[in-house]
């Protein structure tokens, strides 16, 4: 069917069937005549790649003719790189051309932002406004187009940062969806990138697992000589494996001899969600001698200078490399993926250990995170793991030998 298909004795035949149908008339422009009688233009095009409807409004009150020059505009807008659904949106004052993106990113940002830790917050504006707002700040939000927001992420990925790049490209799309929410944009541009930045790299912690060598890493943390305080962080460090973060900021005000529990609070947790650490019994040894430097104090380990602040993201990385073990054979992480290896070859709940290591996702059912889950069972297998280093830092390989003992089937 070419240009031009329609004219107005075929228009005022048409009838209402079952289904809407659709009558072409060339360059886009089609009359949908719906079940109910009425008749509506409308333009099918793409713009950046992607099918879109432009619609134009109701027969009779916007003539053949009209519609016609409708599509002419909006053939000339595409022609220019504008969207003539956004710019109808535009002229009729749904979308305010004067809210720049950084306006409304400043909205959304302080009304969110007392729902995050303090250092995410932080960490969240940060990447918006250096990797995005620099660039793009100034320009109304509802004109924003995906390639303009594509060529600052494609910045980001220049620089290797790959991870770095996806995750402004979430925080945009938190922003957009807002903008989305109160009227100031017409839909989020990143569902139009999805596949544009290379998938990013899993990160894989270096550790250890070989039991002979878990037995002399053990062996070298009793033989640290540094700080008393580095060097008590450094022995709980593997037998509570917690993520770094949340060891280094623990505060006493958390721990419960009474009950041998340490209930870490939501809002330190990566998921969100208040988890408990059962305290074994070497644990439990360790404290009782930490309290005697720093229990007066707020953290259990405060910094050397600052005691307000607990030590430093690197000292535990530090301590390590002191021992002899480059950031290439071991980090503070890698006590995580130790335990979790070694604690399913020991043969412990697989769940139990997922939960213990804070990956357990919310349940699907119950539509709640049970941050008690398995923990009977997670206070014996703590117990058992801590005994179990200690007998590989007295008999290495030889102690692998006796699983058994430290299995769910004899841990008492």
């Amino acid at each position: 069917m070419g240009i031009n298909s329609l004219n107005d004795r075929m228009i005022i035949n048409f009838k209402s069937e079952a289904k809407e149908k659709k009558h072409f008339d060339g360059g886009g422009l089609y009359l949908a005549v719906k079940p109910n009688g009425s008749k509506i233009w409308r333009m099918a095009y793409r713009f950046e790649g992607v099918a879109r409807t432009y619609t134009i409004g109701e027969y009779p009150i916007v003539t053949l003719r009209e519609a016609r020059d409708k599509r002419n505009e909006a053939k000339i807008l595409l022609a220019n790189g504008i969207d003539p659904s956004k710019e109808k949106q535009v002229a009729s004052g749904k979308i305010n051309v004067n809210d720049s993106l950084r306006l409304i990113a400043e909205e959304w940002y302080g009304k969110f932002k007392e729902g995050w830790k303090p250092d995410h917050a932080k960490d969240i504006w940060s990447r918006l406004d250096k990797n995005v707002l620099k660039y793009l700040g100034d320009r109304p939000i509802g004109r924003i187009k995906p390639l303009e927001l594509l060529d600052v992420l494609r910045k980001v990925e220049d620089r290797g940062a790959l991870e770095q790049a996806h995750r402004v490209m979430q925080i945009c799309s938190a922003v957009f969806r807002y903008a989305v929410a109160i009227g100031k944009a017409e839909g989020d541009i990143t569902r139009d990138l999805r596949g544009a930045i290379p998938t990013k790299k899993v990160r894989h912690f270096p550790t250890i697992t070989d039991p002979d060598k878990v037995g002399e890493l053990m062996r070298a943390i009793d033989g640290y000589e540094g700080s008393v305080i580095v060097a008590a962080a450094l022995r709980m460090a593997p037998r509570v494996f917690v993520r770094p973060g949340e060891l280094r900021w623990a505060r006493w005000t958390e721990f419960s001899i009474e009950s041998a529990e340490w209930r870490i609070p939501a809002e330190r947790m990566k998921m969100g969600e208040q988890h408990i650490v059962p305290l074994s019994r070497q644990v439990i040894a360790i404290l009782d001698e930490l309290r005697e430097f720093t229990g007066q104090d707020k953290y259990l380990f405060p910094g050397l200078r600052k005691k307000e602040h607990p030590i430093s993201d690197a000292a535990i990385n530090a301590a390590l490399r002191r021992l002899g073990y480059d950031k290439e054979e071991f980090t503070g992480h890698g006590f995580r993926s130790m335990a979790s290896t070694l604690l399913n070859e020991l043969g412990w709940n697989r769940d139990a250990i997922e939960r213990q290591l804070a990956h357990a996702e919310r349940n699907k059912i119950r539509g709640a995170y049970n941050f008690a889950e398995f923990l009977p069972e997670r206070r014996r297998m703590m117990q058992a793991w801590a005994d179990y280093l200690d007998e590989l830092k007295v008999n290495g390989n030889k102690a692998a030998a006796m699983y058994e003992r430290y299995g769910p089937q004899q841990a008492g």
